[in-house]
């Protein structure tokens, strides 16, 4: 089922994600709910704070952004990440646009590492520890953020945080057109 994705303003996106258990009610469907939700607002990745969920769950797909003809070899990953935690990032930090599907119609340049080490458990809950880089650490680290109540915005420069006001305050009041559905402060 395709859920409502919160926009930006809506208090649920700057909660703290709590951690949740194997036993977390209907997590199978949760999971599937949130690929569909992802797919059809075609993002590369996804939180539960942006389903109204305070909840430290998160998806990502970077190989809709990662392919061949990229110049790069880096492979893309799709992946399902639970009650994740950053054991330590490094490696030189980069600018690269990024945009968020509850901040629609923004793109801004974001410096973040290149790598990051996370812990986490996948979908059956078995933990994993592992090292991501480039894009695809990009995208965990952007989703990360999410699951920590922070959005890319309050990452970007000052000036062009200023730039983004107005647009800002239209997106929190709804006064925006998306080809996916959306949940709105008003």
């Amino acid at each position: 089922m395709v859920l409502p994705i919160y926009a930006y303003g809506h208090p649920v996106l700057k909660k703290m994600g709590k951690n949740i258990d194997k036993d977390y009610p209907e997590l199978d469907k949760l999971i599937e709910n949130m690929w569909e939700t992802m797919e059809n607002a075609r993002g590369v990745g996804l939180a539960a704070p942006q389903i109204g969920l305070a909840i430290r769950l998160f998806i990502i797909d970077s190989t809709l952004i990662l392919d061949d003809d990229d110049g790069t070899d880096e492979k893309g990953l799709k992946q399902v990440f639970i009650n994740a935690k950053i054991i330590e990032e490094g490696g030189e930090p980069w600018d690269f646009e990024e945009g968020c599907l509850s901040i629609p119609d923004i793109r801004a340049e974001v410096n973040r590492p290149a790598q990051v080490k996370l812990e986490y458990y996948d979908e059956n809950f078995k933990k994993h520890t592992k090292l991501f880089t480039g894009v695809t650490a990009r995208v965990i680290q952007h989703e990360y953020d999410h699951i920590d109540g922070i959005l890319f915005t309050e990452l970007i420069k000052p000036l062009k945080k200023r730039l983004y006001r107005k647009k800002l305050e239209k997106i929190k009041k709804g006064n925006i057109k998306v080809s996916y559905r959306m949940k709105f402060v008003r």
